[in-house]
């Protein structure tokens, strides 16, 4: 390989990381505290559940 030739490494990606870096205004944005809830109360509602089948 000479020196003049580009391999595309590094350049090649730079398109995709100023992608999926850059943020869309027409996203659905969800707070993380909100998906944390949502966890927890799906855990406790699995466990009422199983509590009511025994």
């Amino acid at each position: 390989m000479s020196s003049g030739q580009n391999s595309g490494g590094l350049m090649s990606s730079a398109g995709l990381v100023r992608y999926f870096d850059a943020e869309d205004r027409n996203t659905i944005r969800i707070d993380p505290k909100t998906i944390v809830a949502f966890g927890v109360f799906f855990g406790v509602f699995i466990m009422v559940l199983n509590f009511l089948a025994i």
